[in-house]
């Protein structure tokens, strides 16, 4: 009995200096956590008060009416550049993203689904200058449509792509199984019970990637250099052979110019990208929002 005793206040003893150093690395793990997080906080509020503190000094009328003129004038030319990049990478990417989210969704055992779930994560982990120097030898180069908007919005799409497909194979999968089987019930067919029943269902949540794959396509640089090139003057309609202006350029070049025109063009541009994404990703959580 005493033995037993002893035993039971042993236990007690050891489970007592466990607690204490359970609660120390509970705390140390909370606190590097805080730390962290304080760090990119001010990281964030250092480079965003940076931005729209020189950034919205630098906006005027003049600014989104009148296009570049060598390292002044307006961003008009980027302004709309961009936009018709980012719509043309989205027509592009979005039709064959959710085909291929739907498709890995409803057919998961097949090997078409295990080769696009590869693609899709090796295309997320590759480097987007990559992307545009590919863009550059085959579109650029080899089919010889020269920096073009062509060029420029597949180089976006393809960046788009993985984004587009993943979120739309989540959304599927999420929902509800007593749905589908309530659809084939009725005598639903397996494509009305997919694009009448699961993807109407599905589509709050591909709507904020495709929102956020946006956000990501906007602000690249580095793949439209090598296929969208850049042009002083608005867009004349043409897809191929005719390069086109995109605000993410005039961040990379007129930050180093020497002329305090060129910079301020570099800082209503940065101020404008950066307003840009922050509205998409407003967007996005308020349709994540509404969907919950």
């Amino acid at each position: 009995m005493a033995a037993a005793l002893e035993r039971g206040r042993a236990a007690i003893a050891r489970a007592g200096g466990l607690g204490w150093r359970r609660g120390l690395f509970v705390a140390a793990g909370w606190s590097l956590s805080a730390l962290a997080f304080l760090l990119l906080g001010v990281a964030m509020a250092w480079i965003i008060w940076v931005v729209v503190a020189r950034g919205a000094g630098a906006l005027s009328p003049a600014l989104f009416l009148t296009i570049t003129q060598g390292t002044g004038g307006g961003l008009l030319n980027a302004i709309e550049g961009t936009l018709v990049l980012a719509v043309g990478g989205l027509l592009l990417a979005v039709p064959f993203g959710m085909a291929a989210g739907i498709y890995v969704s409803e057919y998961p055992f097949t090997r078409w689904a295990a080769v696009i779930e590869l693609l899709a994560d090796v295309l997320v982990g590759v480097p987007s200058i990559v992307i545009g120097y590919f863009g550059y030898i085959t579109m650029v180069e080899w089919l010889g449509w020269g920096f073009s908007v062509a060029a420029g919005a597949i180089a976006l799409a393809m960046i788009a792509l993985p984004y587009v497909c993943r979120t739309t194979e989540v959304a599927m999968r999420q929902v509800p199984t007593e749905l589908r089987e309530a659809a084939y019930a009725l005598g639903a067919g397996e494509a009305s019970v997919i694009f009448k029943i699961c993807l109407p269902a599905a589509l709050p949540a591909s709507l904020t990637g495709i929102l956020l794959a946006l956000a990501v396509a906007v602000g690249e640089t580095a793949p439209l250099l090598y296929t969208a090139g850049w042009s002083n003057y608005l867009w004349n309609g043409r897809l191929i052979g005719s390069p086109i202006g995109y605000l993410t350029y005039a961040i990379w070049t007129f930050i180093n110019e020497p002329f305090a025109s060129a910079n301020a063009l570099a800082y209503a541009a940065a101020f404008l990208v950066t307003a840009f994404i922050l509205v998409i990703n407003i967007c996005s959580r308020f349709v994540f929002d509404r969907r919950r």
